[in-house]
């Protein structure tokens, strides 16, 4: 039987690839297919804001965990990633955060692509953006797909924490996204996707609005297993389909948004990626990248909790403030990225410490870890799961910041706005230095902002070019958190999308 053929084949469904179906769906003319190992989305746990915490650990969930990690004394920790329509946008804690100046110049440099750079980003984030919050013209957009809006009546808790770092020096801004990510931080209250009570993913924002176009088809519970080869061109994908195999044909090109785990696995199951690596799982070599795999990134954090005097409610999916800072006001951008939960949120080891019934979390978190991981493959065959080694704390400096971001959560709870709503600190606590290291390494956690691993660059360890295409091989671009050269300040959803909407545009101008 002849495979099934499209213009475009998107694989997988999150921020990136809905984004980049989306907007090639609007040429009703272009065939385009979309390709999801999950199923729908529409669901209470998904679309409810406080049920987020419910899809981790279900089958809306990928369930990665790390290899056990010396520098965590030996913990493997795990590694959600969203497997549903619209993927970690229908999971995550809905926060929008686009990532500061410095991030996206970077990206420039990476690729020597002003396009990347931050002027060009804050035009497609005015395009992306339906933006419901104070005005700012110069920086954030009206009336396109992503609804937008600070977390509506924020809790006590929240509204203490900007009260707090107030008293502390640090600026205080009406949004995350605007001024504040030009310069040296400051604190504010999230921005979030929730419209009307429920969540607005990616899937919902993109998607949703053109399934009944007649060019656009989705597939659910369908498992990529790897690429279609014609000499150096990809022209397909092959997949199982509710257990069974297929192949769709693209005649244009296939977009692989996978994310920073399956992305680099389907990558090296097909054959491109590190030549040794690839021939001990006897997989022919079909392009030599030994940037493949490498480069894994993560946002770490270590819990902070408190117990509130008196207990309090959960608003907005319990993630309502946000602070980024320095450690050291010699930084170009801060380090800093402290993320408020209202409720008590304890890594595996440091529950035992006790937590409180009625309690909160300061997540002290790394904006720029300087640690390095990668992805390598357990076989060849798509079953054989992925070996994910993230190395978290590994590099002696994430120590260091992390000590430093510990101390300005308990420097924060020490102001009287949020003195006042605490009975007591549970955890960290006043420890030495050798004790709250020890602390550090037990409490560290994933802010599920996986990436890097199949990085955008210049060099030799690089796998795709400014346009997003794969080197040595015609027809695959990746757009995903894996091209990330390094890490955004912040949650990585938003700036998903920025490389979903890049990807779209390089691709409609190659096929004009």
């Amino acid at each position: 039987m002849e495979a099934e053929a499209f213009d475009y084949i998107v694989c997988g469904a999150g921020s990136a690839g809905c984004a980049v179906a989306g907007r090639l769906s609007e040429d009703t003319a272009a065939r385009v297919l979309l390709i999801e190992a999950g199923g729908n989305d529409d669901l209470p746990e998904v679309m409810t804001p406080s049920q987020w915490v419910h899809n981790l650990g279900s089958e809306r969930d990928w369930g990665f965990v790390g290899e056990p990690n010396p520098h965590l004394n030996g913990r493997a920790i795990p590694l959600n990633m969203g497997r549903v329509l619209g993927g970690g946008s229908s999971i995550n804690v809905m926060v929008w955060a686009r990532g500061h100046r410095a991030d996206w110049d970077r990206f420039e440099q990476a690729v020597d692509d002003p396009g990347w750079g931050y002027e060009a980003v804050l035009d497609i984030y005015r395009r992306v953006e339906d933006w419901h919050g104070a005005p700012d013209a110069r920086r954030r957009g009206v009336g396109g797909p992503v609804y937008v809006a600070p977390a509506a009546n924020p809790q006590s808790v929240a509204r203490a924490m900007l009260q707090s770092a107030a008293d502390l020096g640090i600026p205080v801004y009406q949004s995350p996204n605007g001024e504040m990510m030009e310069g040296p931080g400051g604190a504010s209250i999230n921005d979030l996707i929730v419209h009307g009570g429920q969540r607005r993913s990616m899937f919902r924002a993109y998607v949703y609005p053109r399934i009944g176009q007649g060019n656009l088809r989705v597939l659910t519970d369908t498992l990529v297993t790897g690429l279609v080869w014609q000499g150096t061109r990809v022209v397909g994908v092959n997949v199982l389909r509710h257990g069974k195999p297929h192949t769709y044909r693209a005649d244009r090109e296939v977009i692989l948004s996978l994310g920073a785990i399956h992305t680099p696995k389907v990558l090296m199951q097909s054959g491109i990626g590190p030549a040794d690596a690839l021939r001990r799982h006897g997989i022919a070599v079909k392009q030599d990248l030994p940037g493949v795999g490498q480069n894994h990134q993560d946002h770490v954090s270590f819990g902070c909790i408190f117990e509130f005097s008196t207990p309090q409610a959960i608003g907005n999916g319990g993630s309502e403030a946000t602070l980024y800072w320095k450690s050291d006001s010699s930084l170009k951008q801060p380090d800093m990225f402290h993320c408020q939960v209202e409720f008590p949120v304890p890594s595996d080891a440091t529950a035992a410490l006790g937590v409180p019934v009625h309690g909160w979390t300061m997540f002290a978190g790394l904006a720029h870890p300087k640690s390095r991981g990668e992805v390598r493959l357990s076989g060849p065959s798509p079953h054989d799961p992925a070996i994910i080694a993230p190395n978290t704390l590994s590099h002696p400096d994430d120590v260091r910041a992390a000590l430093a971001s510990i101390e300005m959560c308990r420097e924060l709870a020490d102001q009287k706005p949020l003195r006042d709503l605490i009975r007591r600190e549970a955890m960290p606590g006043p420890l030495d230095t050798t004790s709250m290291e020890q602390f550090a390494r037990n409490a560290a956690v994933t802010y599920w902002h996986q990436a890097g691993t199949a990085k955008m660059g210049l060099g030799a360890d690089a796998v795709v070019n400014a346009k997003l295409q794969v080197y040595g091989v015609d027809n695959l671009r990746i757009a995903d958190a894996s091209v990330m050269p390094e890490l955004p300040s912040g949650n990585t959803m938003a700036p998903c999308v920025v490389i979903g909407e890049r990807a779209a545009s390089l691709i409609r101008e190659a096929h004009a």
